[in-house]
């Protein structure tokens, strides 16, 4: 498509745009981007405006950006990119297939002593894959629910995205999760929002019920030492969950503690409380837990995450200057469970990066703002510090 005269384009601009000046960009400069005008737009609602001139600017292959720079408002002009190709599903299908089976695997209740061997633990947890469905139609449960949360609101805001990318693993939760792509840039941070926080929404709607309902078939007993064995870590949501179910604060240590023990137990799972009461936790409470983890890890606040989302759209660049705290946090963390240093590592990586609408003028409105507030009080009542603690003596 014939790129247009400056002239239509200045025009065309006008409409919605105060032009103090124009000009023509070197690509090699400015990747991507074509022309450039800064001023003022006349309508406060910048939302509006840019739907307008999207509008517009359509017929001739052309989508406007709109940025924030110096306190003036700036106007890129970009070729439109081409709409992605159809995904093909086969990929997503197989990966869910692998993942249902290693997720049953893992809630696999075997019956008698298990063997000392690995292939004889292998095969034995084999024979016995199908008493693991309940975990799994739990966690999967959770899973879908999260993940369709995003899809569905990529949907609704017509951003392109894939379906879930389910990726099968090991013992003890049988999965690393989920995962859908975005095709698309979202076209402001509203819509990046939207889609960010349906995810948590949407598992913890499932997540909290199926924890309670797993607690409810769980039981009581003791904690005593076992190389093999491991509790698993608690957040404010979880010791409440317990707390209403069982009427006390859990694991419970042998003598009565005080609030010191709790915050130094909850931040690092010190002392194991052996000889104490805890929760011998059924499938489908585990899967419950499972699911108040992943939302945790989702809504860490940084990079594409979920939780880099919610903060990008709420303080947009603002957000960056918390990611080394964030980083330097979880290194602290992984102190108490190393599992932080690896997450530490991969947002060190790949996490400086966040998703840039293409309307960066446009602001949260009060109720999204609100939500955001509320996604953060979510996140410290998710939040595990120590997802695992091992009961070796």
């Amino acid at each position: 498509m014939t790129f247009p005269e400056p002239e239509i384009l200045n025009n065309i601009i006008a409409r919605v745009f105060r032009i103090e000046d124009v000009t023509s960009l070197d690509p090699m400069q400015q990747p991507g981007f074509l022309m450039r005008y800064r001023g003022q737009l006349l309508d406060e609602d910048s939302a509006s405006a840019y739907d307008v001139l999207a509008g517009l600017l359509d017929p001739y292959g052309i989508s406007p950006h709109f940025r924030l720079e110096d306190g003036k408002h700036v106007i890129y002009l970009a070729p439109k990119q081409p709409d992605p190709k159809a995904d093909k599903i086969s990929t997503n299908v197989i990966l869910f297939v692998l993942t249902v089976l290693s997720v049953m695997l893992a809630g696999a209740q075997p019956e008698g002593p298990m063997p000392q061997d690995a292939l004889g633990q292998m095969l034995m947890l084999a024979k016995s894959i199908l008493t693991g469905w309940p975990f799994a139609l739990s966690l999967l449960g959770i899973l879908l629910a999260h993940e369709f949360g995003h899809y569905f609101m990529s949907r609704y805001h017509k951003t392109p995205a894939t379906l879930p990318y389910f990726i099968p693993f090991l013992p003890p939760l049988g999965t690393m999760g989920a995962a859908i792509l975005m095709r698309g840039t979202p076209k402001n941070k509203r819509v990046l929002f939207d889609i960010g926080v349906a995810g948590p929404i949407a598992g913890l709607i499932v997540a909290i019920p199926v924890l309670i309902y797993g607690l409810s078939l769980s039981t009581l007993g003791t904690i005593d030492p076992n190389p093999n064995g491991f509790l698993e870590g608690n957040s404010l949501i979880y010791l409440l969950a317990k707390f209403a179910v069982f009427g006390q604060l859990l694991p419970a240590p042998v003598e009565p503690q005080g609030i010191s023990y709790w915050l130094q137990y909850f931040f690092t799972g010190r002392p194991v409380p052996f000889g104490g009461l805890d929760v011998f936790i059924h499938p489908v409470a585990f899967a419950g837990w499972a699911g108040i983890l992943v939302t945790a890890l989702n809504l860490i606040p940084a990079g594409t995450l979920d939780g880099g989302h919610v903060i990008y759209s709420l303080f947009g660049d603002k957000a960056k200057k918390a990611f080394p705290y964030i980083v330097g946090l979880l290194a602290i963390l992984g102190f108490f469970w190393s599992g932080w240093w690896l997450w530490a590592a991969l947002l060190f990586w790949l996490g400086r990066v966040n998703a840039q609408p293409m309307d960066q003028i446009t602001e949260l409105d009060p109720t999204r703002k609100l939500i955001a507030y509320a996604m953060m009080v979510v996140f410290i009542l998710v939040l595990t510090p120590v997802p695992f603690m091992l009961l070796a003596p």
